[in-house]
């Protein structure tokens, strides 16, 4: 039972870029220069590595309030394998998303490694993008 709806529209003109106004930021899509785009901003992958870390940044605050635990910071670094082919429309047998994403994370606060691990098991285990990528999510798409 979903309780709450997140929406987002973007928009695709005549160039790469792809744009959106996000409550109210703008936020924009881009493809490198390299790739025929005009690097205004970051590509689709790379926002979504980012909105994974940033999931899991934030759902570490949420937790260490909770818990009273002085979080003085967090880096998260997240990594993922790709084969392009697919998405560039070749054949292949990998999947064409990701085959690995791999999350790594420095915690700066008074815990011992073993108390940052459990830490880090919970902030993941609670992340709700975390699970979307864990486990399977049904995606639908249509023409309106």
């Amino acid at each position: 039972m979903a309780g709450k709806v997140v929406s987002v529209t973007a928009n695709l003109g005549s160039g790469w870029a792809i744009h959106s106004d996000i409550r109210e930021h703008k936020v924009v899509i881009d493809q490198p220069q390299a790739g025929g785009g005009t690097n205004e901003g970051p590509t689709p992958l790379e926002y979504f590595l980012f909105s994974l870390a940033g999931c899991v940044g934030s759902i570490g605050r949420i937790a260490a309030n909770q818990q009273k635990i002085n979080l003085r910071g967090m880096k998260i670094q997240v990594d993922a394998d790709l084969n392009p082919a697919g998405l560039m429309g070749k054949p292949t047998d990998d999947r064409v998303g990701f085959q690995q994403v791999r999350i790594s994370a420095e915690i700066d606060a008074d815990l011992s490694d073993e108390e940052k691990k459990a830490f880090l098991d919970e902030v993941c285990d609670r992340c709700p993008l975390h699970d979307n990528v864990k486990l399977v999510t049904e995606v639908l798409h249509e023409l309106v």
